[in-house]
């Protein structure tokens, strides 16, 4: 029998990094917060991104078959959570957001610690999220920081 409250306890300890996910599709962009993020694979460098079924950003991935993850800084959490809000209700998420666009077309964070831009070489539907399977095609470096972890947030997302 499974326990759900240690089942919950335990999937929240699993640590997680935070990114912004930029996505597009044509000239529309969006962004989301992202934390089910890891390195998959060096040769070919593959990076393993989960995205929720029932977003934008995940209709998004859909069409254009690509994505950017800019890493956040510690002491980025603001950032972290502006991006949480889904588009639907927000709108544009970039408005007051300094970017840039990459190989990808896909937005880049300039105020972020770095990127990686992937485009998407498998995928697997299972649950209420799709894992992306992304191939790094591009990245850089902004500049040098301790990055942002879902724990020192004091959020949850996961169990």
């Amino acid at each position: 029998m499974l326990d759900e409250q240690a089942k919950k306890t335990m999937l929240r300890k699993i640590p997680h990094g935070l990114y912004i996910c930029g996505v597009k599709d044509g000239e529309e962009m969006n962004g989301f917060t992202a934390s089910w993020v890891m390195q998959a694979s060096f040769q070919p460098p593959l990076i393993v991104n989960c995205v929720k079924q029932d977003s934008i950003s995940h209709q998004m991935i859909e069409k254009s078959g690509v994505f950017a993850l800019s890493f956040l800084e510690d002491g980025q959490k603001e950032m972290a959570q502006k991006f949480f809000k889904p588009m639907r209700r927000v709108g544009n998420k970039f408005e007051d957001v300094e970017f840039y666009t990459g190989e990808t077309g896909c937005p880049i964070i300039s105020d972020s610690l770095g990127y990686v831009e992937c485009q998407v070489v498998g995928k697997v539907d299972k649950g209420d999220h799709t894992v992306y399977v992304g191939e790094v095609i591009a990245s850089g470096i902004h500049r040098e920081g301790k990055q942002l972890l879902l724990e020192t947030t004091g959020w949850n997302y996961g169990g």
